[in-house]
């Protein structure tokens, strides 16, 4: 059955993002000291990826992963939400504009029988906000960042959860994924 799943890291304090969109502490080395770094495949995300059939992006994720100078997403049909013109990094991507059930319906036909990667920190509030999210699988980072851009602020209504196993990793991170309860 197809599902719409949100994958992605937060800092224990539940920052997505740093001041000004800064992703740099995602790739610091936060292992104990003596401890091996991790290896990200060990993360699962390839794994996580191979579920994938299309994704549904924010602009301003998008605008990060601009950054990254190459397109980490493959062939993988990305739908980036937008109002504002787009000029696509790869051919596999296009814009679209919407409510949250419009792009999450235009995801899931992109998607085929696969699931839908949900990814940017309004979206999947809004999703969430519109009982939209299925599983969501969050990687904590061990840093507290203080400032930023928060994964859960403004969710209403109350959201309950059933949390699968969680993953402590000797690079330091700490994985849960959690399905979203729908019998409340």
């Amino acid at each position: 059955m197809q599902k719409v799943r949100v994958y992605m890291a937060c800092s224990f304090d539940g920052y997505i993002a740093g001041a000004d969109d800064d992703i740099a502490w995602l790739h610091e080395d936060h292992a104990a000291p003596g401890a091996l770094p991790e290896d990200p495949e060990a993360l699962g995300f390839e794994e996580f990826m191979s579920q994938v059939g299309a994704m549904l992006m924010g602009r301003t994720t998008y605008e990060v992963v601009e950054g990254f100078g190459q397109w980490p997403y493959g062939e993988t049909p990305v739908i980036v939400a937008t109002h504002r013109e787009l000029e696509p990094m790869a051919p596999t991507v296009r814009a679209a504009a919407g409510d949250i059930g419009d792009l999450v319906a235009q995801a899931k036909e992109a998607a085929g029988e696969r699931d839908v990667y949900l990814d940017g920190g309004a979206l999947i509030q809004q999703a969430l906000a519109a009982g939209l999210v299925d599983e969501m699988t969050l990687t904590l980072v061990p840093v507290i960042l203080g400032e930023g851009t928060r994964l859960f602020d403004g969710i209403i209504p109350r959201q309950a959860l059933v949390f699968g196993p969680s993953r402590a990793f000797s690079g330091g991170m700490m994985q849960v994924t959690a399905t979203v309860r729908r019998d409340t």
